[in-house]
């Protein structure tokens, strides 16, 4: 159970599922139907989907590449965090989105894995709120040739780790988009 109070919703968290970050991504085109189908169960359900773009040198404001991918669209009700920093919380205005909502349990998606959506996942966690990854719905590209190991394991390490993330008063964990339960 979050240790915030008063925040007894969830809210479907979709981070940097934008043209340039996902574009080489590991099995792309399933990750993005993946939380496509999310979203819409999301917006059923009345559960706040909040949206996250990253902008940086190579995803520069109003590109093409820094765009959200074509096969998902906001709503022009559902909040936009625009972010500089792989923290989606760092230097932006998420928590105060989720304070307004009451929002203390994350239902997390997105891209990269490795990188921005394991430093929200952190910073969510750290901040006091309930983070679940989604384990089907988050994804990398190939950064092999640098070292890393193939996207693959990147996501199943990413997975195995978070489904044993522990702290008082807080739970995490994985579980994979048709067990989601924004109810819980």
């Amino acid at each position: 159970m979050t240790t915030l109070t008063d925040r007894p919703r969830a809210a479907l968290l979709v981070i940097d599922v934008q043209n340039g970050v996902v574009s080489g991504a590991h099995d792309r085109d399933r990750v993005v139907a993946t939380i496509a189908g999310l979203v819409d169960r999301a917006r059923a359900a009345d559960v706040p989907v909040v949206w996250v773009q990253h902008r940086s040198d190579h995803l520069p404001a109003d590109s093409e590449q820094w765009r959200i991918v074509p096969e998902l669209s906001r709503r022009d009700d559902e909040p936009l965090v625009h972010k500089a920093y792989g923290d989606s919380f760092e230097d932006t205005d998420l928590e105060s989105v989720l304070a307004a909502a009451r929002v203390g349990r994350l239902v997390v998606t997105g891209a990269q894995t490795d990188a921005c959506v394991r430093s929200t996942l952190h910073g969510a966690f750290t901040r006091g709120y309930d983070a679940t990854l989604v384990a089907d719905a988050h994804t990398t590209e190939d950064l092999s040739a640098y070292g890393a190991p193939p996207p693959a394991q990147v996501i199943a390490h990413t997975n195995l780790y978070w489904s044993f993330q522990t702290a008082p008063g807080r739970t995490a964990g994985t579980v994979d988009a048709a067990e989601v339960d924004f109810a819980a």
